[in-house]
Order: C-alpha cells, then structure tokens, then sequence
C-alpha cells in the first residue's frame, strides 16, 4: 500500500469521525428543544449524551493518530 492510500485511509476516517459527531450533536440540539424547560432531568440526560459522543470522538481521534503513526512508519 502506498504512502498516499495509506493517507486516503485516515483521512477518510478522520473524516467520519468528524460527521458522526456533527451529525449527533445537531439530532441531540433539535431533540432537545423539545424538551420542557423545568425537566432538567431531561435536558441533563441530553447534554450527557453529546457529551459522551464528543469525548468518544476524542478517544477516537487518539487511535487515528497511532493508526497514522503505524501506516507512515511501517
């Protein structure tokens, strides 16, 4: 595999990555103006799970590094 597909590669998934974040972060945004302003249980419970996806998102941008650290060097 070349230098470039191995790149492609990353790219992609860093690419990926990034629209599952947007993409949950914007549904949990939409669902939560639904939401009653004195059920703070409700809201609390959605601002865990954006932050759950960002911080995931974040142990996974962690993994890509050392993915692109093992597809440049070896």
């Amino acid at each position: 595999m070349t230098l470039g597909a191995k790149l492609a590669v990353v790219i992609a998934a860093f690419v990926a990555i990034l629209v599952i974040v947007i993409v949950m972060a914007f549904r949990e945004r939409k669902l939560g103006r639904n939401i009653d302003p004195s059920d703070t249980a409700a809201q609390e419970a959605s601002d865990a799970r954006v932050l759950t996806v960002i911080f995931t998102a974040i142990l996974g941008g962690m993994g890509l590094t050392l993915i692109v650290a093992y597809l440049v060097f070896f």
